[in-house]
């Protein structure tokens, strides 16, 4: 995807272009019973997929609807004028909604890259000590920003070490491959896509996702109001997301396919998509909730992000991350 996100927009994917998703008209806020969730078509969002496909929700006397959005970035909004009722975001929305005084709260961390977003570089250029004075593509504040900006930060680097060059993640590839750019920010397809060039010995992959766990992370997210009056609907969100998740793992193939009819691709596609996200499991999701510096929790990855916005103005201070989410719903679960 090319538009910026915060809203920064989750990223296409190889066949599934977010432009072929219709964005439905706005629906009101559900009873306890049953929720309408805005999404965007995502490989990460599958567990969800497969719940919904299965009606896995029904087992918690829920009915959910997945309302598909064309762009992101309509999300907040959306769930704040109460056209949804909770959203899947990236954890970055949430921040700069906290931060301009929006009551939007994360319940429970969906998934984050794992690989699926890389620094890609020319061979020459081993390490990030060696991006000094290089050309360096990327796409200012989005993921790929947040991921840039984090392995300079642990190098005892910064952008100012760097040329910066403002590119959209679709157009690194070709700019690599003219020899214009030895080094670009993206995601994938793109990076496999740059890995195959020149028969594959040009570039290689410098710093990913995987050195950063959970600073990429998508979340579910609802406004405070709707959190006190729905809970148990919540709870039982969650709860179908943990079933879809493990239908996934004892039916790998047959989950593949319901989620390549979303992204609209094979499920051999799907399946490959997937590998650059991990999806955590309810057992997993409290470590996103402790303070810590790691980039595993909201406190870790939240400095990080927050730090950019306030640095390029798009919000006014930093939030107090505690404020960004409610964990009592996964704390609930998991007792």
């Amino acid at each position: 995807m090319t538009a910026p996100r915060f809203s920064f927009l989750r990223k296409t994917l190889a066949g599934a272009s977010l432009a072929a998703v219709a964005v439905l008209s706005p629906v009101a806020a559900q009873a306890a019973d049953s929720m309408t969730i805005g999404t965007v078509v995502w490989a990460g969002y599958g567990p969800f997929y497969v719940a919904d496909k299965l009606d896995l929700y029904d087992q918690f006397g829920l009915d959910v609807e997945l309302q598909f959005f064309n762009d992101p970035a309509l999300l907040p909004s959306a769930m704040a004028g109460g056209a949804v009722d909770g959203a899947m975001l990236t954890y970055d929305q949430v921040v700069g909604s906290v931060a301009k005084g929006l009551k939007h709260r994360v319940v429970m961390p969906i998934d984050f890259s794992n690989g699926g977003d890389a620094i890609v570089a020319d061979k020459s250029i081993a390490t990030i000590a060696d991006f000094k004075g290089k050309h360096v593509g990327y796409n200012p504040l989005s993921p790929s920003d947040f991921l840039l900006a984090y392995a300079l930060q642990v190098n005892d680097m910064t952008e100012k070490d760097i040329k910066a060059v403002n590119m959209t993640p679709e157009g690194i590839p070709s700019a690599m491959a003219s020899g214009s750019l030895p080094v670009g920010v993206t995601y994938e397809p793109n990076v496999s896509q740059i890995l195959g060039m020149a028969g594959g010995d040009k570039f290689h992959v410098v710093y990913s996702s995987k050195d950063a766990p959970g600073l990429i992370t998508d979340v579910l997210a609802f406004d405070e109001k709707m959190i006190k009056a729905e809970p148990a609907a919540i709870s039982a969100m969650i709860e179908g997301y943990q079933a879809g998740l493990e239908y996934m793992q004892a039916h790998p193939d047959e989950s593949a396919e319901i989620i390549g009819k979303v992204l609209g691709v094979s499920g051999a596609e799907a399946m490959e998509q997937m590998e650059g996200v991990y999806n955590i499991p309810l057992e997993e999701m409290s470590k996103n909730f402790i303070e810590s510096a790691e980039t595993t929790s909201f406190y870790g990855s939240g400095a990080v992000i927050a730090d950019l916005l306030v640095k390029n103005k798009q919000i006014p201070a930093v939030p107090d991350f505690a404020d960004t989410f409610d964990a009592s719903f996964v704390q609930a679960l998991t007792e």
